[in-house]
This record gives C-alpha cells, structure tokens and sequence, in this order.
C-alpha cells in the first residue's frame, strides 16, 4: 500500500466524521439535519433533498417544498419516523420544521452523541493504519523492502494517523463548542 492511498483513505474517513456532525442539530437551523431523512417514494427510498428544496428563512424554521405536491404527506411522514426529534407541519404546500432551543441536558445529549461519532472517525483512521501496516509487513515478508524501509514506512504511517486523529479531535471540540453555545 502507498503512503498516498492510505492518506486519501485517512481525508475520507475525515469527511465522513465532518458530515456526520453535520447531522447533529445545534440551537439553529441548518439543511444538513435532514441529510439522512429518505422517503418511500414509488416503492424506493430516496433521499429527501431529490424530492424537494430544502432551505432555512429564519435561524429556527427548516422549510421543505416538494417539487411534487403529491409527496407532501409521505415525506412529513418520514420526518415523522426519522431520529432527527422534530415534529413537522404540513400547510398543504410546504412543511416546516422549527427547531427549539435546546434545553442544556439535550445539550449534554448531543455532546455525547457527537463524542461517539468521533469516536467512530478515530476507528476507521486506525483501521486504515492497521491495513497499511499490514501491507508493509507483507512487503517485507516477501523481501520486496528492507526491514529499515518498512519501519520507516511504518513510522511513516503512525505520524499520518496522529495527524488525521488530531484533525478528527478538532472538529470535535468544533462542533462541541457550536452545541454548547446558547
């Protein structure tokens, strides 16, 4: 494995962790909340955003209006079932979603929720690790580098994973600080 792979590996991870907090709400409206909402559309399931705009006209309203009118009651439904804890309301054209402030045990609530979603970024940085230390060993085994290569390769690898967990740390503390403020 190449010391490029496995870093374009590490940024994807970091993206991955970066959209995922996107997901969690803070005290304002944001679109990104309603990135994992998909709606039973003609018997499959589609992504909210490919079924209607999506916009935010005040810090605490998301509205949705569906390009087709006849999937307004579905995609309130959707809403309804999905984890993201607001309750839709439908005016026959558009939906809006207000988004309450959030009392400070919710606060704590999303904080650890946000903690574990780290953690997950951290796993998936030190299995991309794992995979290219077990690549190196390989090389070695079969005598394709020499031993200093590998532990250089090695060494190599720990200072890109340190580097994307510091980057996974930072957004943590981020998007901590953006749910803690009031």
């Amino acid at each position: 494995m190449k010391l490029a792979e496995t870093e374009a590996l590490m940024k994807k991870a970091i993206e991955a962790t970066q959209r995922s907090f996107n997901t969690i709400r803070t005290g304002r409206a944001n679109t990104s909340l309603l990135d994992r909402v998909t709606v039973e559309y003609y018997g499959a399931p589609t992504p909210l955003r490919s079924l209607a705009s999506i916009n935010t006209p005040d810090a605490s309203t998301i509205m949705i209006q569906p390009f087709d009118r006849s999937s307004l009651n579905t995609i309130e439904k959707a809403i309804s079932m999905s984890d993201i804890g607001l309750t839709p309301n439908n005016d026959g054209s558009t939906i809006r979603l207000n988004i309450p402030p959030l009392t400070s045990d919710r606060r704590k609530e999303l904080v650890k929720s946000v903690a574990k979603l780290a953690e997950e970024g951290r796993v998936s940085i030190r299995n991309v690790r794992r995979d290219a230390v077990d690549s190196v060993r390989k090389q070695s085994k079969s005598s394709e580098i020499s031993e200093d290569e590998a532990r250089d390769l090695q060494d190599q690898v720990q200072k890109l994973t340190d580097k994307y967990i510091a980057k996974v740390d930072e957004l943590l503390a981020e998007k901590e600080k953006d749910i803690m403020t009031v």
